[in-house]
């Protein structure tokens, strides 16, 4: 049996399963990032939008107003205002096997803070760079570090292929090269 570490740096060799891919975990001075046991530390990008009332918008997943947030890019770092909310995308570009499914979760240095990041399960045959949605559930803004790790993808392997992937569906989140608005 392989080791699932290795199995990761196998398939983001041969097939860019992951890319840019680290092929260990970098620590010093950041919040980790890189190969990890039974997963892969994920970096926030510098592109992100954080959500605002200025404008009195509402939040419609079946009619999203861009009057709800404000665009940000920071290649050090940004704020997210107390109770907000913020989406950005991941460094990381993913090209996800038929074979497999991803779940990601939030890293402990983040969640200690009271921020949150939630992710979708990344399907098999899955492919772009991940939005990711991170929530500041504290009363005080919260700095959130580009460049750095935000969260864990952990990676299941099945002995078979799925019968119909997110590409067979034509997925609506296919491909996405930037954050992501809601669509339908």
């Amino acid at each position: 049996m392989i080791q699932p570490d290795s199995w990761i740096k196998k398939m983001s060799r041969e097939m860019g399963m992951i890319e840019p891919f680290c092929d260990e975990q970098i620590r010093d001075g950041v919040i980790s990032y890189g190969l990890s046991s039974y997963g892969y530390d994920i970096r926030v990008g510098s592109r992100f939008k954080i959500f605002t009332d200025i404008n009195y918008a509402q939040v419609d997943p079946k009619n999203f107003d861009r009057g709800c947030f404000v665009d940000v890019e920071s290649d050090t770092h940004i704020l997210i205002p107390p109770n907000s909310f913020a989406l950005a995308q991941t460094v990381e570009y993913f090209r996800i096997p038929r074979d497999v499914i991803a779940l990601c979760v939030g890293k402990s240095t983040y969640a200690r803070c009271g921020i949150i990041v939630n992710v979708t399960p990344f399907e098999p045959d899955w492919e772009g760079k991940v939005t990711l949605e991170i929530s500041n559930t504290t009363p005080l803004a919260a700095r959130i570090y580009a460049g750095e790790g935000i969260a864990q993808v952990l990676f299941f392997k099945s002995e078979i292929s799925c019968d119909r992937s997110y590409a067979d569906k034509r997925g609506k989140y296919q491909k996405q090269e930037s954050i992501t608005l809601p669509k339908l």
